[in-house]
């Protein structure tokens, strides 16, 4: 499913205004330059909001470097601080998996499950720009983790 270099300027070059509200329908070819552009797009603005927030959030820690005199101020602050930290690093996660999609739409293989080569449904993409699986491999991988899981 590698997309040749004609196919990837077309898809470049394929775009739609801002102010179009097109969605993508069942009744389309599957993944066609079109919905390749639309989620595209949907992933870098994903991305580029992962990313402003993500220096906002570095700003705001760097301004709120002060030390609370009450301890219980500087432990709400440390609370915080840790879980805006946690949050960040799931994005920094999160950022590598869209980088992977957008590979994908780059190479033809976007939209398509990793598992089964089936289509992936266009509401769960739409839902999940990142996902990798049909919603049937992913329920059939979760209750096999869940089964060989340790509690």
């Amino acid at each position: 499913m590698s997309m040749d270099l004609e196919s990837k300027v077309d898809l470049e070059e394929t775009s739609f205004d801002s102010s179009e509200t097109y969605q993508p329908t069942e009744g389309e070819e599957f993944m066609n330059p079109r919905q390749l552009a639309y989620f595209r797009k949907k992933l870098v603005a994903w991305k580029d909001d992962i990313l402003r927030e993500s220096k906002e959030t570095l700003e705001a820690l760097q301004e709120e470097s002060q030390n609370h005199p009450d301890i219980a101020d500087r432990a709400s602050s440390e609370s915080d601080r840790a879980l805006e930290l946690r949050t960040r690093d799931r994005q920094r996660k999160l950022i590598s998996k869209i980088d992977a999609a957008l590979a994908r739409v780059d190479d033809g293989s976007y939209g398509y499950c990793e598992v089964t080569g089936e289509p992936i449904g266009l509401a769960r993409l739409d839902a999940r720009p990142i996902a990798t699986m049909s919603l049937e491999a992913q329920e059939k991988h979760e209750r096999r983790e869940k089964v060989y899981r340790d509690d």
